[in-house]
């Protein structure tokens, strides 16, 4: 093949058109469980998190929800993935072996917000949310109805593999995914006088972007490291749905999607996915989640 201008050009759009398909391609699950933040700056600031905002009879002046400092932040990182194309291959016409390279770049960019998210949700055990606690602790700061400070659980302990009971039907989920600039366009770096192509004699491709992950509310996600059986997912579902917002304002938590790695889909399918009982009576807990298997959390 003769290098030239267009010749690059033509070769850049096949690679830019396989890299989109890629992107298409891609089935991310980070979505289920993470609300997508835009972010504007370098550190975004989460003043807010904290403040579940309810009805209330308006009697008298209205009572304003202020937002509760409690200075959590998400700062943004820059990460990179970056193709290098053999001039060798360009002059023997052998391009098409790299379709399938840059196709799979575009499935790794859409999925790769899972790597983060994924293993944020893990970290929860260890890694402290919004009050200063553990994300999944039993000594999380709320207020009751007379302003008293009580300390409540979303989590039961444990040391086998986790599992997470989630209520991800709220605009904030409970965790946030914060995107500064995404993974959606392929760059070059073909030109003679590049560095890359003079030194290397290697054309150059690859996409960059800013982001990063945080807690949004603790009060919507259950981790355990339990057995998980029918008791456990019984305690995940009692301590989730009983949790308050300060002053005693019900949450109404949802707890509709089961959580789970490989190793423990078919437990969690025998709880909530058979309609009877290994002893032939009726399961309670049916269909009364959903079953998400993660690989992410092998």
């Amino acid at each position: 093949m003769l290098i030239n201008r267009a010749t690059l050009q033509s070769a850049f759009v096949g690679f830019n058109a396989a890299f989109a398909a890629g992107l298409a391609m891609a089935t991310p699950m980070y979505k289920r469980i993470a609300t997508t933040v835009p972010s504007t700056t370098k550190t975004q600031e989460y003043g807010w998190l904290g403040k579940f905002p309810g009805m209330r009879e308006w009697i008298g002046d209205r009572v304003v929800n202020g937002l509760a400092r409690h200075g959590y932040s998400i700062t943004n990182r820059s990460f990179e993935t970056t193709v290098g194309v053999d001039r060798d291959d360009f002059e023997d016409d052998n391009l098409g072996i790299y379709a399938p390279m840059f196709q799979q770049l575009g499935q790794n960019a859409a999925a790769f917000p899972d790597t983060l998210v994924w293993a944020q949700l893990l970290a929860g055990f260890t890694t402290n949310c919004y009050d200063g606690q553990y994300f999944f602790d039993i000594d999380h700061p709320v207020l009751d109805a007379n302003g008293n400070v009580l300390s409540v659980a979303n989590t039961d302990g444990g040391n086998g593999l986790p599992w997470f009971l989630v209520d991800d039907s709220r605009p904030l989920k409970p965790l946030i995914y914060q995107e500064r600039k995404p993974f959606d366009n392929l760059i070059r770096r073909d030109r003679e006088e590049d560095e890359n192509v003079f030194n290397r004699k290697e054309y150059v491709y690859g996409i960059d972007g800013r982001c990063n992950v945080g807690f949004g509310f603790w009060q919507q996600a259950w981790g355990s490291k339990q057995t998980l059986d029918a008791a456990h997912y019984e305690a995940a579902r009692v301590g989730l749905g009983s949790l308050k917002a300060d002053f005693g304002q019900p949450l109404a938590i949802n707890p509709r999607l089961l959580i789970v790695p490989p190793a423990l889909e078919g437990a969690a399918r025998e709880i909530v996915g058979n309609q009877l009982t290994s002893a032939g009576g009726t399961n309670k807990w049916y269909n009364t989640a959903e079953v998400l298997v993660c690989s992410w959390l092998a």
